[in-house]
């Protein structure tokens, strides 16, 4: 199952700037168009955890 289109475009980083995140469907996650957080997509729950994110390289 794949993660519902409405779904993706209201979903946000969770960190203060609230930026829009991209989806790569491949590696199931969600990647912060901002930071450049790493938020992975477990059983088509995306894990929006700051705490749980991988670092960022920047702005993506």
């Amino acid at each position: 199952m794949a993660l519902d289109p409405h779904l993706l475009d209201i979903l946000a980083c969770p960190d203060t700037h609230h930026a829009p995140l991209e989806h790569d469907a491949d590696a199931q996650t969600l990647t912060c168009t901002e930071c450049g957080r790493v938020f992975e997509v477990r059983d088509d729950i995306p894990v929006l955890l700051l705490d749980e994110a991988r670092p960022g390289s920047g702005p993506a």
